[in-house]
């Protein structure tokens, strides 16, 4: 073009363009067809603006703008036929077209036409009136088919076009317009932009010089506010450096935007300024400016999919590095678990750096154990650093790893050497024994335990069936734990026998009791052939239980027993095995002289049940008067105690002798009454059987063709049941035709 262009307007699709210029010409044509209009008008034409579906064969339509506001519609034989929408409120200054709706701005304000009715369905004033609208230029822009933006000066509305209902129309419009959020700006608007349920402001800014006092022209600013039904928030702000700011005016700045794309473009007369979102990728490089960058780390790993500039990994790295940077080891190689993952190269690399700042011990905790497994020289060094260090931190390595993360051979070698310095460190010690286990040296590994008397000496014998390696450290482990050890052997018999056990621990007597004496609780015959130690053994270290043991057993000679408990004194031993021996008269006698206890005494009488035991206890007791006690209070239901009372000599004092025959006489009183309800219990049973017997012999007795006469042996009813007969039957069922019946006088 010759002359400037005053503006530009595409279609929706973006396949058709308006041109008009500064020389009245004006053209619609599109880009990729041979389709064009042109028309030369005799005066400048400002606006231009093509229907948003030209594309499309019946919506051929654009409207321009000058002194009137002309609709231009292709008709018939493709001409074009114009008509005149608006006139007479001076030049149309800003035309937007979306969908059946166009809006313009003239000198007086801002009207709407619906395209579907062809009427002018508002129209909203200017607010001041005394800024010159070629100045300050009137901004629109469509939100939505439905939602109209007005900026004018510093004034915002926004209108939102609206059915109106059936009983409202009369001669109106079917649709109105109402004006939803209002708000003034505190600089002149130079464009506006939707930003989802926010708009985009560009202003024109005029700001007093510090320096000369005099107003002059600043930066425009581009501001994110959220609008409110009479005012607005203001979300951010930014102050735009153009060139040559200083001289622009307000309609020089113009702000279009690109829907799709969320593109913003600030345009001034010497530069254009793209605006766009900021994304994930823009929060990020923020936060890790500001070394931020756990939340950076968080951002990216939420935002994965839609980041296009970071990798998490680099994130990652970068803020292990931070760390060790601040000095924070444990927190960095904590964060290795999760930021390395399965990456072998990486974490080996990490190891590399924590080992060259002295920090391995930091991220021991944390190397991969299971998916990934790193090279066994990763381990090794760890385990190197650790062993000449800490001992305590070694042997918690070595049980939290498992064996084939590292060479096994290196490390115990390595142990070896070290308690070579320091043969009784019981750390390194425990710690071989477990490296033992994990080689499979588990005979190496049992001698660690049990010179260092370890728990897991058992758990390490059951788990990998050393018996045949403990058959001659049996005292060994009896002193380490006896219950422990005695439960183990006899629950393993078959592996160690009873006699190999009883052998190794001849020497030592007290541990020998401890097994023989679980094994005879568990079964009272597998170990009879020792019971005759078992005797000597009891008496020495266990004698609580010698009583309970010569009860039970009945492998134990008699003899022997009785020979032990005489020389040891064993009163209450010597009296069982004299009574199960059949002495009892001498064990009574031990009893009473050895023991002097009345009541044990009389509590053997009543086992025994014998009558002369008894007798000889009256007799031992005759002379002392507590026993006559004793014996009054207990004898009453085993002997008469006329029989004691009368050898009582006179005179003689018995102390409690009234509560004494006051007892004899309470029990014998209970026996007669116990006597009577027993007499009367069997009355009455025996008079209900009585009852019973006579009601079942009192019954009816079957008499069928199989009973005979046990006189005559013929059957007992005749063959013809017409004939009268008789038969007599008798309690014990025999039957007999009475004249077979035997006369009385017959024997």
């Amino acid at each position: 073009s010759p002359v400037k262009i005053n503006q530009i307007s595409l279609d929706e699709s973006g396949e058709h363009m308006g041109v008009c210029s500064e020389d009245g010409k004006v053209q619609v044509f599109g880009l990729y067809s041979a389709e064009e209009f042109h028309e030369t008008f005799d005066c400048p034409i400002k606006i231009v603006a093509v229907h948003p579906h030209f594309v499309r064969s019946h919506f051929k339509q654009f409207v321009t703008g000058g002194k009137k506001l002309l609709l231009y519609e292709r008709g018939w034989m493709n001409r074009w036929k114009p008509s005149v929408l608006h006139e007479g409120e001076g030049n149309i200054r800003n035309v937007k077209w979306r969908g059946h709706l166009i809006a313009w701005a003239n000198n007086m304000g801002v009207k709407i036409l619906d395209m579907i009715s062809k009427q002018r369905i508002t129209n909203v004033p200017r607010d001041d009136i005394s800024l010159r609208p070629d100045m300050y230029p009137c901004s629109l822009c469509w939100k939505d088919n439905l939602t109209l933006i007005i900026g004018w000066g510093n004034s915002v509305k926004i209108c939102s076009v609206k059915e109106r209902h059936a009983s409202e129309m009369r001669d109106l419009p079917n649709r109105y317009v109402e004006i939803v959020f209002q708000f003034d700006t505190e600089f002149y608007i130079s464009g506006l932009a939707p930003l989802c349920d926010q708009l985009v402001i560009l202003s024109y800014v005029k700001e007093i010089s510090e320096k000369t006092e005099v107003e002059c022209c600043a930066r425009p600013r581009l501001d994110i506010v959220q609008p409110l039904p009479e005012s607005c928030e203001e979300i951010s702000s930014d102050a735009l450096t153009v060139r040559g700011f200083q001289e622009n005016e307000c309609r020089d700045y113009h702000l279009e935007y690109s829907e799709g794309e969320s593109l913003f473009y600030i345009i001034s007369p010497r530069d254009v300024v793209v605006a766009k979102e900021r994304d994930q990728d823009d929060h990020i490089d923020w936060l890790l400016e500001k070394k931020k960058y756990e939340e950076a780390l968080m951002a990216a790993e939420i935002s994965q999919k839609t980041i296009k500039k970071h990798k998490i990994l680099d994130i990652g790295l970068a803020y292990i590095n931070h760390l060790v940077e601040k000095g924070e080891y444990d927190l960095a190689a904590r964060k290795c678990q999760k930021i390395l993952g399965k990456n072998t190269e990486l974490w080996e690399f990490e190891v590399y750096k924590f080992k060259e700042i002295g920090q391995l011990k930091a991220i021991s905790r944390y190397l991969p154990r299971r998916d990934p497994v790193l090279k066994p020289l990763i381990y090794e060094m760890v385990l190197h650093e650790f062993l000449e260090s800490d001992y305590e931190g070694f042997a918690t390595l070595i049980k939290e790893w498992p064996g084939d993360l590292y060479n096994n051979t290196i490390i115990v070698q390595a142990v070896v050497d070290h308690l070579k310095k320091d043969p009784q460190n019981r750390t390194l010690l425990q710690t071989l024994a477990e490296l033992y286990t994990y080689d499979q040296r588990y005979g190496k590994a049992l001698e660690i335990y049990l010179t260092l008397r370890h728990k897991d000496v058992f758990q390490l014998i059951h788990k990998h069936n050393l018996f045949s390696s403990i058959r001659d450290k049996i005292v060994l482990l009896m002193d380490f734990d006896s219950e422990k050890a005695v439960d183990m052997l006899l629950d393993n018999e078959d592996k160690i026998s009873i006699d190999r056990v009883v052998e190794e621990l001849e020497n030592r007597p007290e541990l020998q009791h401890v097994y023989l004496h679980k094994l005879f609780k568990r079964d009272h015959h597998k170990g009879q052939r020792y019971h005759e130690k078992q005797i000597s053994l009891y008496a020495e270290y266990d004698r609580p239980n010698l009583l309970p043991f010569l009860r039970d057993s009945t492998h134990c000679p008699l003899e022997k027993a009785l020979e032990i408990c005489q020389q040891r004194n064993f009163v209450e031993e010597t009296v069982y095995l004299l009574s199960r021996m059949g002495n009892s008269r001498s064990a009574l006698k031990m009893i009473m002289e050895e023991l002097q206890d009345v009541d044990k005494a009389i509590e053997f009488a009543k086992e025994q049940d014998d009558g002369e035991l008894w007798e000889d206890l009256i007799l031992y007791s005759i002379d002392k008067p507590p026993f006559i006690t004793g014996l009054l209070n207990n004898i009453g239901t085993h002997v008469d105690p006329i029989l004691l009372i009368h050898r009582i000599k006179e005179g003689m004092e018995i102390p409690n002798l009234r509560d004494s025959l006051v007892k004899i006489l309470q029990d014998y009183n209970l026996q007669i009454l116990l006597r009577e309800g027993c007499k009367k219990i069997l009355v009455a049973d025996s008079l209900s059987l009585l009852k019973k017997m006579h009601r079942t012999q009192m019954k009816g007795v079957l008499v069928d063709e199989e009973n005979i006469c046990e006189s005559c042996l013929s059957p007992i009813l005749p063959s013809d049941a017409s004939k009268s007969f008789n038969v007599v039957v008798f309690h014990c069922r025999h039957m007999f035709h009475k004249e077979c019946l035997p006369v009385s006088n017959t024997v």
